[in-house]
């Protein structure tokens, strides 16, 4: 790679020597020095270092970018957006057709970390010429030393078992490996978010695309990889005044082993990601939800609350599922009513909501505007808005009156219904929609209007309700992208969550790199209750019945409390992942600032070893750790050092058992 070595030498030196104060105190100065050095590079350091190298491609009236952008005017210009980003921007204009490119990055100053989107805007007064095959990624690296590529990452989301196993393959001379989701939902089946490890570091690579996108890896020679990332198909012309965007792009470096890459990935999701509503991050909780049938009413979900309050029970959220607005069919086939069903809420659903926030809890309620079954008061009113059709479909979120109707209507249940968490599910594969659509010279262009309305939908809401928060849900986890989940988090992460093995190997998988994420369950058995502890846990009792086991309910809370504190930081695997019922499996959420953690064991229902040991990580190892068993027994303490390297040994006599034991740093 060509880069202009004074000014690089001279941002990195300037950056050693006054880095700004890090969120995450573990970032080192050569991390944030090599993200700067390759941002250089590759876009530039003012009109002094013009970049090189841009790290994208496209093709325009036949020719590849690389040879048009030589002849378009470049203009580069740097913002400093708060106390840890830089904007830089790159405008391409052709004066010829009027075409303008704009490359937007923000660099991180607290994180080894760029990010970038690109748009296209018609400025002139014809159609553009074709635009295709636009990579939004696409750069090679070097391999450093000896060793190989390694690619690490996870299975999307299928509502099965194996949804997020984790894997990892050597990309040695002559690999290459093409991925993309299945049907248009970004993490269906596959998983934007990759890992490549190098001899003593790497990097971590993401594409932000709620669309179909499509990335390929491929060795080339001895020491190169070239990645190319976007939006699987993009060949279209721009009409006059109009603009459209690419796929997100994220890079992060890091030294050390993959692991380290990991947690550096959680820290920089957790500080500049995950929302805040209210300015404040989304709370960690411990809810309920009811509506099991699908088919609510008032009466029902007010006994059950009834019941949670009459036991004392601690809960932070109440939830009302799918199945509260008016239709003769069952709950999947009756959205695109949004209105409530007075037949079954006579007083409206802020009869439940507000019990539940005098009560102290916060209240969360389902929609799927993006989806309008035949009959339903959308698709008979409008079917010009429903690509589909008067026989039911996608709503088009890409048409502005269509995304002026869904934000008012939505917007309005938001705020006569007493909502504080909307939870938006997505159940259709929208690609065949949008592809249907396009005519032969604007292939991809109604999936990427769908996508920009659909996250303006959400930023707008956003904007008028500060403090509410937004729950992602596709089919359970089929579209938590980063721009998903920048204004969202996924509080059902699959429909696949009824048996303890699945919940434990969703845990595991996911938690390496999306560190809020929830589940639920709805048995009283303390070993399903510790297989389900995650930031967003939640339980399905039927509390009308005074016969339930509440003392556990309150005991497995109570557990849930003492664990909360450490579910947004560091997370390390123990074990190997494991589907078998004759496996171990553990992991490890460890705290550095607070010196604290927890320890999860899981020894499964077929299992023959009593024992096992774990060796654990991030620790001090010079210093002397107090553990505690959650079972009860004298706490114990052990150095560091041997928790590092001989492990923690755990045992169980039953079959199956969960384990948990914290550990703080003694003084």
């Amino acid at each position: 790679m060509h880069t202009h070595r004074a000014a690089v030498l001279a941002s990195i030196a300037l950056l050693v020597a006054a880095p700004p104060p890090c969120w995450a105190v573990n970032v080192t100065p050569g991390e944030l020095a090599h993200a700067r050095q390759w941002s250089v590079a590759h876009f530039g350091d003012g009109d002094k270092t013009p970049s090189a190298e841009p790290p994208f491609s496209f093709i325009c009236a036949g020719k590849p970018s690389a040879e048009c952008i030589k002849s378009w005017k470049t203009e580069r210009r740097s913002t400093i957006l708060d106390d840890a980003k830089t904007e830089r921007t790159i405008t391409y204009t052709d004066a010829a057709t009027g075409l303008v490119l704009t490359c937007r990055t923000v660099e991180y100053r607290d994180f080894p970390v760029i990010e970038w989107v690109l748009t296209f805007k018609n400025t002139g007064p014809a159609d553009t010429p074709i635009l295709e095959s636009i990579q939004a990624l696409d750069t090679s690296f070097i391999r450093p030393g000896n060793g190989e590529f390694t690619l690490h990452s996870i299975k999307g989301d299928t509502c099965a078992a194996d949804s997020y196993q984790p894997y990892a393959e050597t990309m040695g001379p002559g690999f290459t490996k093409r991925m993309a989701p299945g049907g248009g939902r970004p993490t269906n089946g596959q998983f934007p978010f990759w890992n490549v490890a190098t001899p003593g570091g790497g990097f971590m690579v993401a594409v932000g695309w709620p669309g179909q996108w499509l990335a390929q890896f491929d060795r080339q020679g001895q020491t190169a990889l070239r990645i190319r990332a976007g939006q699987e198909l993009t060949h279209f012309k721009l009409q006059p005044g109009e603009q459209l965007r690419s796929p997100l792009v994220v890079l992060q470096f890091y030294e050390g082993d993959w692991m380290r890459g990991q947690n550096l990935w959680r820290n920089w999701m957790v500080a500049h990601n995950i929302p805040r509503p209210d300015g404040k991050l989304v709370p960690t909780h411990y809810g309920a939800c009811w509506s099991v049938d699908l088919h609510p009413d008032a009466a029902s979900e007010l006994a059950v609350l009834n019941g949670y309050i009459r036991e004392k029970i601690d809960l932070d959220f109440y939830f009302i599922d799918a199945g509260w607005y008016p239709g003769k069919g069952n709950w999947f086939e009756t959205t695109g009513t949004w209105e409530v069903d007075k037949t079954r809420f006579p007083k409206g659903i802020r009869e439940v909501s507000d019990h539940a926030r005098t009560n102290g809890m916060q209240f969360v309620l389902w929609f799927e505007p993006e989806r309008a079954w035949a009959g339903t008061w959308l698709v008979e009113n409008h079917p010009d808005w429903v690509l589909g059709g008067k026989g039911g479909g996608l709503v088009n979120l890409g048409r502005p009156e269509t995304w002026k109707w869904v934000l008012e209507r939505i917007d309005s249940l938001i705020v006569s219904q007493g909502v504080d968490v909307y939870r938006q599910d997505f159940n259709i594969d929208p690609l065949g929609f949008w592809r249907g659509n396009d005519s032969e010279d604007r292939q991809g262009v109604t999936e990427i209007k769908h996508v920009v309305g659909y996250l303006a939908f959400w930023d707008e809401l956003l904007r008028r309700h500060p403090k509410l928060w937004l729950d992602s849900c596709a089919s359970g986890g089929r579209r938590n992208d980063l721009e998903t989940l920048r204004r969202s988090v996924p509080l059902l992460r699959s429909d696949a969550f009824g048996d303890t093995i699945t919940q434990q190997c969703q845990t595991y998988g996911l938690s390496l790199w999306i560190p809020y994420h929830g589940s639920g369950q709805g048995t009283s058995d303390p070993y399903w209750f510790r297989s389900c502890i995650f930031p967003a846990s939640r339980v399905g009792w039927d509390t009308r019945k005074t016969d339930l086991d509440y003392a556990l309910l309150h005991k497995m809370i109570a557990e849930f409390r003492k664990v909360e504190p450490y579910l947004l930081a560091d997370f390390y695997p123990l074990t190997a992942y494991s589907l078998e019922k004759t496996a171990w499996i553990a992991w490890q959420f460890d705290k550095p600032d607070s010196g604290g953690g927890v320890v999860q064991a899981f020894r499964r229902e077929a299992c023959p070893e009593p024992s096992t040991t774990l060796k654990l990580r991030g620790l001090d190892p010079q210093g002397r750790y107090l553990l505690t068993n959650f079972d009860g027994g004298e706490p114990q303490q052990m150095p560091g050092k041997d928790l590092l390297e001989t492990g923690l040994k755990v045992t169980a006599s039953a079959q199956p058992a969960a384990l948990i034991y914290s550990y703080q740093r003694q003084p």
